[in-house]
């Protein structure tokens, strides 16, 4: 049995022949004058979105809905920003970028356990023994992908966390996992190009078979995720994720923690064209000494991440096609325990979005005079999710059918933020 390959066939064309590999649909479109110009004028108008994960429950009373004066309060005090809302004292950069973002204050959920208020923020669905539903990251990726017919590189990438999984829609839609700074795990092999491509060649004869007899969905979706593996080792898209590339001012500018540079490598990941990017900031559970640990660490790096990534975008005409959201699983008690910190809380808290057709400067929703109880209409996870879908062009109409054969819709068939949408 001859295992090698074709005379004339490089690594990548065997790579892209094994993954039927957006490389060969992009080399496609480049056929003729029209056709480019229609590739052109798809790049121009594809969305993106990215989420800024506050893992652990952010105070969001310290933050975006501040009740100075009340015994709930804090000691933080409210500024005026570009918009209508006014914002925490200690987020002066992203007070000025305010004219790009909203306020929703009036987010109410049930979900007040880490884990399980995770799971609902990031899918739209309590958790089920039974369905594993895809996060919005791997649902986004999977509706977004046919506009960019030219990506090599992987649809849904996870900054410095893990993010949530891609449920029923199978493990092609998994988050991508990188460092802050892009660096992937066992990115090369040590092969010669001619070896590689004979064992690629067996194991795809053997997963084929297999896939054929046994019409195994495992084992064809494990034989595509491999494919784009190899595809993505050797693409030069590759370089999306060199964010020591930047200048040091840029660098500088964002930040150089893990989170700051997690946020420039979600803007340069923007510009080659993935439509959904996660950055993880954890941290927010403070049942102790809250105040003292925002003032002086948490929403100095939130402050100047967040802001240079919502500029950046905006100077870079990326924003209008880009949604920006900022979330965790729940927010944190009006009321201050003991310790000086605050514990769960998911019955009234806050989240922010902007970009993509999303409006910016407004405080959506009110919560009641010491933060303890929404006092308009309450908004869930498939409200805002069903809200982003619109500003992405995403139909919530969308059905997909899970394993177990139960139709399932984008964003659990939430209803529209309606003063964010036009």
């Amino acid at each position: 049995m001859d295992l090698s390959t074709p005379n004339g066939m490089t690594r990548r064309h065997f790579m892209s022949h094994l993954a039927g590999s957006s490389a060969a649909a992009a080399a496609a479109w480049t056929l003729g004058g029209n056709i480019a110009a229609q590739a052109d004028e798809m790049r121009r108008n594809r969305k993106s979105a990215i989420l800024l994960w506050m893992g652990g429950g952010p105070a969001t009373i310290d933050i975006w809905d501040l009740k100075p004066g009340a015994p709930t309060g804090g000691p933080f005090r409210p500024i005026s920003t570009t918009g209508n809302a006014q914002i925490c004292e200690h987020m002066p950069m992203v007070a000025q970028q305010m004219k790009h973002l909203s306020v929703v204050r009036s987010m109410s959920t049930r979900e007040a356990d880490h884990s399980r208020g995770s799971y609902y923020m990031h899918t739209g669905y309590v958790p089920n023994p039974n369905i594993e539903h895809p996060s919005y990251g791997s649902v986004i990726a999977h509706e977004l992908i046919d506009q960019r017919p030219e990506l090599e590189i992987p649809p849904f990438v996870s900054v410095g966390g893990a993010g949530a999984g891609p449920g029923f829609l199978g493990m092609a839609w998994s988050p991508f996992s990188v460092t802050s700074n892009g660096r992937v795990r066992n990115l090369k092999m040590n092969l010669d190009d001619q070896r590689l491509l004979q064992r690629m060649a067996a194991l795809n004869m053997i997963e084929s078979g297999f896939a054929k007899r046994t019409r195994d969905t495992p084992a064809a979706e494990h034989a595509k995720v491999l494919g784009k593996t190899l595809d993505l080792m050797t693409s030069e898209q590759m370089e999306a994720f060199r964010v020591e590339k930047e200048p040091d001012e840029v660098k500088e500018r964002y930040g150089t923690d893990n989170f700051g540079q997690g946020c420039l490598l979600a803007r340069r990941l923007v510009e080659a064209g993935v439509p959904f990017i996660e950055v993880d900031l954890g941290g927010w559970d403070m049942h102790n000494n809250i105040h003292a640990t925002l003032k002086d660490t948490k929403l100095p790096n939130l402050d100047r991440a967040m802001s240079a990534l919502v500029e950046d975008l905006a100077q870079r005409e990326l924003l209008q096609d880009t949604v920006v959201m900022w979330m965790g699983e729940f927010g944190r008690t009006p009321r201050i325990n003991a310790n000086a910190g605050r514990d769960h809380f998911a019955r009234a808290w806050s989240c922010v979005v902007g970009g993509a057709g999303i409006k910016g400067g407004l405080a959506v929703g009110e919560t009641n005079s010491d933060g303890t109880a929404v006092e308009t209409e309450p908004y869930s996870s498939e409200d805002l999710m069903t809200t982003v879908c619109k500003g992405l062009g995403i139909s919530t109409e969308t059905t997909f059918t899970s394993n177990n054969g139960r139709p399932m819709k984008i964003a659990g068939g939430g209803k529209l933020i309606r003063e964010l949408v036009a």
